[in-house]
């Protein structure tokens, strides 16, 4: 069983909250969302606001927070292989109210479609609020390129400002 060793990104001015599935075995290492060089998360979030590509982890937080945006995973624990999400088992979830009713969250986002089945399986239910699915930033996700990633989340700035 891993333990997700990372805790969610937020403030009360968050308006949007993005979730991806649970954190690869990079980000694990580096402690923080997104770590693997190869995942575009950190580029395209730059690509939609208009910024700078954060690179340290202070950095990644304050981008996070100047932008209101949210970011955690749907899984807090589970038996994993490496990074790879088709082999997440004996999953357990996030409590996303303590995101909820902190900030006002406006929309909800899942960074790809196995972080879409983890919500829709586990987390629905209780928050009532639906999510929508973004293509994943994953250097797995080889169909997209950068620049289709970037018009596809450019929906996170539009609610952003809503």
């Amino acid at each position: 069983m891993v333990v997700h060793p990372i805790a969610p990104v937020f403030d009360e001015n968050s308006k949007v909250l993005i979730l991806g599935s649970f954190p690869s075995v990079k980000s694990r290492e580096t402690g923080f969302f997104y770590g693997h060089p190869q995942n575009r998360f950190w580029k395209v979030l730059a690509g939609v606001f208009e910024d700078a590509v954060p690179e340290k982890v202070s950095e990644k937080k304050e981008f996070l927070l100047k932008h209101y945006v949210a970011v955690w995973d749907v899984i807090h624990s589970c038996d994993i292989t490496g990074s790879s999400d088709s082999s997440i088992k004996n999953v357990v979830v996030n409590d996303l109210s303590e995101i909820l009713l902190k900030a006002d969250i406006r929309e909800i986002f899942v960074n790809g479609k196995k972080a879409e089945a983890y919500y829709k399986k586990y987390i629905f239910r209780e928050t009532k609020r639906a999510a929508v699915c973004l293509p994943s930033t994953s250097p797995a996700n080889a169909a997209w390129s950068l620049e289709r990633l970037l018009k596809a989340w450019q929906v996170v700035k539009i609610t952003k400002s809503v």
